[in-house]
């Protein structure tokens, strides 16, 4: 029987807030990236489950996971999310992350919806500090089947089921949680935000996922970010698959950010 990977637990402090984040050292580890795992948008550690401990013993390689401000151990969120949360966690908290867990190698991204788009722009403004992107989920742009989407679920979080669902990740931080996810998607003034413009800044390779019967968007998201990045792109198009793809084909997914990682880590 393998060996399991070693988790370890603890807080870690960036952008000035107290964040918690677990560490995953694979049995027989070799010299490489650290995988770096970035949650949705109401995600957290515990909402990942084993897939990131899972790709680590595939690759060999050394995890992070960690939990975004307001989400999960994580410090509470105060106030409303800006409309470019997105922008100052890849600008100024991944950064200060990475130094904090001392990662000074360039590590591989691997970014869920929230995160992936988090991913592409950390690669966009660090090229030098990015070994390669995997996007699983991501918008670039605002899309009108996004925002049903994200109706549809304040509704159900505001009928309870999904409420006592999340609160198990987030305890006492779920409801500014959801709130700085949903309020700030439906913001008239966030309508238009779009970060096609930085995707021409990732020179790294990039590994595109998702899911054809994605709830929360439609192929024109990969399209454009296949199209628009500067460095090597692939992408995995995942029939009968929704929004969370690692868990819903885990297998798929598994296998391609395997492959891809042991062909960036070759080359």
């Amino acid at each position: 029987m393998t060996a399991p990977v070693h988790r370890h637990r603890f807080d870690l402090h960036a952008a000035g807030h107290r964040l918690h984040a677990e560490r995953l050292s694979p049995p027989h580890a070799v010299a490489g990236p650290t995988l770096v795992f970035l949650h949705e948008g109401l995600g957290s550690i515990g909402q990942w489950r084993h897939f990131p401990a899972e790709l680590c013993a595939r690759t060999h390689l050394p995890g992070l996971v960690y939990e975004r401000w307001g989400y999960g151990q994580s410090e509470p969120l105060t106030g409303p999310r800006p409309d470019d949360y997105l922008e100052r966690e890849a600008r100024d908290c991944l950064p200060e992350v990475l130094d904090a867990c001392g990662i000074a190698d360039p590590p591989i991204l691997f970014g869920h919806s929230d995160g992936g788009s988090i991913a592409l722009l950390f690669a966009a403004a660090y090229p030098e500090r990015t070994r390669a992107v995997i996007s699983e989920a991501a918008h670039v742009f605002v899309e009108n089947v996004c925002l049903a989407g994200i109706r549809a679920a304040v509704e159900i979080y505001e009928q309870g089921s999904l409420k006592d669902g999340l609160r198990r990740y987030h305890g006492a931080n779920t409801e500014t949680m959801f709130r700085g996810w949903g309020d700030t998607w439906l913001r008239a003034s966030r309508r238009d935000w779009n970060m096609e413009a930085e995707l021409s800044r990732i020179v790294c390779p990039t590994l595109i996922i998702q899911g054809v019967d994605d709830e929360y968007a439609t192929r024109a998201q990969v399209d454009v970010i296949a199209a628009g990045v500067a460095g090597p792109a692939e992408i995995l198009w995942l029939p009968a698959c929704g929004h969370v793809p690692h868990h819903q084909v885990r297998e798929a997914v598994l296998d391609a950010a395997a492959r891809f990682i042991g062909g960036v880590c070759s080359n």
